[in-house]
C-alpha cells in the first residue's frame, strides 16, 4: 500500500525549546519543481519580544563562562555538524544548491567554528591595553560584550552565513536572536537542532524564521536589544535600520557580503565589531 509521506514542520528556537509560532502561521518552502519540502514557522513580533526577554536573562550568565570554556563550546558546536554533515548538505540540496557547493558550504561551516573556538582565549590580548596617562593611575582598556544582539542572517549561503556571523558574537560574550535566511531556511532551524544537543546554554542562541519585511522593524527598533547585525545589500533596510536603532543609541553592524567561503570573511576583527571596550582607572597612590 502507498503511504503518504510525514514532512517536518520546522518550528522555532526560543529560550532553548521549540516552539511554534504564537500567530500559528506558516510557508510552504519548496524546491524548483514546486514539490513542497517543509513547512517553516512566519514568526511574529511577539515571537520576537518573547525570544529577547529570554536572550536579555541568558547574556549575563554566559559573559561569565571562561573564555577558555566558550572555546570548547564552540569547538563541541563542530564536533556536532561534523556528525551531521551529510545531513546539511542533503539539505542545502533539497534547496537548490549543487552538491559540490553544498559540501563546501558545510565543510567551510565546521572549519569556521573551530577558527572561532581557537580565537576564544585570544582576542582579549589583541583588544585590550594599558594607556599611558599623565598623572598618578594605571589606565585599563578591555573588552566586554556589547549585550544582546539582533541578527539578520543572509539570504544565500543559508548555513556559512549564519555560522559566520553568530559564531564571533558568541565567542564575544552575547546572547542572539537571529532571522535566519527567508529564501533557504532549512539550515537555520537544522542549527538549532545541534545548538540544542551542544553545551550552549539555553536562551543565548535563538532563531526565527519568517518574513524580513515584517521583522526587521522590530529587531531594529526595540528598545532592550544593543545592537543589531544586517547581513544584505538592500540600502532601503539599511537605510531603515539605521533610522530605527537610533531610538536607543544601538550600534549597527553591516555586512555587505557576497561570499562567505572568503578567508577574509573570518577575522578576530568579527568579534571586536560585537564588543564595547571599557576603560578603568586606579589610583597608584593612595
Amino acid at each position: 500500500m502507498s503511504r503518504l509521506d510525514i514532512l517536518k514542520t520546522y518550528k522555532l528556537y526560543i529560550g532553548g525549546k521549540f516552539p511554534r509560532t504564537e500567530s500559528g502561521r506558516y510557508f510552504a518552502l519548496k524546491d524548483k519543481k514546486g514539490k513542497l519540502i517543509a513547512n517553516m514557522c512566519l514568526a511574529s513580533r511577539k515571537d520576537f519580544r518573547n525570544a529577547v526577554v529570554i536572550a536579555r536573562k541568558a547574556q549575563s550568565s554566559w559573559a561569565g563562562v571562561t573564555a577558555l570554556n566558550k572555546g570548547q563550546i564552540l569547538y563541541r558546536i563542530a564536533e556536532m555538524l561534523e556528525g551531521r554533515k551529510e545531513q546539511f548538505i542533503k539539505e542545502l540540496q533539497l534547496q537548490g544548491i549543487g552538491k559540490k557547493k553544498a559540501t563546501d558550504e558545510v565543510e567551510a561551516s565546521i572549519d569556521r567554528l573551530v577558527y572561532y573556538a581557537g580565537w576564544s582565549d585570544k582576542y582579549q590580548q589583541i583588544f585590550s591595553s594599558v594607556n599611558p596617562v599623565s598623572s598618578a593611575h594605571f589606565n585599563f582598556s578591555a573588552p566586554e560584550p556589547m549585550g544582546l544582539l539582533s541578527v539578520i542572517a543572509p539570504e544565500y549561503q543559508g548555513l556559512l552565513g549564519l555560522v559566520s556571523v553568530i559564531a564571533p558574537a558568541l565567542v564575544g560574550g552575547n546572547s542572539i536572536v537571529v532571522l535566519g535566511s527567508n529564501t533557504l531556511p532549512l539550515s537555520a532551524i537544522s542549527l538549532a537542532e545541534v545548538l540544542h544537543s551542544s553545551d550552549v546554554p539555553a536562551g543565548v542562541v535563538n532563531i526565527l524564521t519568517g518574513d524580513k519585511n515584517e521583522l526587521i522593524p522590530h529587531m531594529a527598533s526595540h528598545m532592550d536589544v544593543d545592537g543589531i547585525i544586517y547581513c544584505g545589500n538592500d540600502e532601503e533596510e539599511i537605510k531603515l535600520i539605521s533610522e530605527l536603532a537610533s531610538s536607543n543609541v544601538k550600534r549597527t553592524i553591516i555586512y555587505k557580503k557576497n561570499d562567505w567561503l572568503k578567508d577574509m570573511n573570518q577575522s578576530p576583527y568579527f568579534i571586536e565589531k560585537t564588543l564595547e571596550i571599557k576603560t578603568t582607572w586606579h589610583p597608584t597612590k593612595v
